[in-house]
């Protein structure tokens, strides 16, 4: 299937684990959509309780790393060129700012 001249493909995989790690790393109404996803699979989503190391921005990385590898890797596919870029910043942003994840 084409899109624009550009196929679907293991590429485009890229668009959806980055969609995926922004979903884990938003937040709606001062609530962290990550939190929701991690207690509903009845996973820990703070290593305290409330306080101590948010485990979202660990998961949110884990959906950037392998979108950025994958849309590095397949540039001919939709999608995958503008999520590899996206991937690149997210995972900066992250990076600069994973002192914000220690809640003491």
């Amino acid at each position: 299937m084409k899109i624009r001249n550009k196929e679907l493909g293991i590429g485009t995989i890229s668009l959806v684990l980055f969609i995926v790690g922004v979903l884990f790393g938003i937040s709606f109404r001062n609530i962290c959509i990550g939190d929701y996803l991690l207690n509903g699979i009845g996973l820990k989503s703070w290593s305290n309780g409330d306080s101590g190391i948010h485990y979202t921005v660990f998961y949110s990385l884990a959906f950037f790393i392998p979108s950025f590898f994958i849309g590095l890797n397949y540039k001919d596919n939709f999608g995958s060129k503008a999520r590899y870029m996206s991937a690149i910043i997210s995972g900066t942003i992250i990076f600069c700012y994973s002192g914000q994840l220690l809640n003491w």
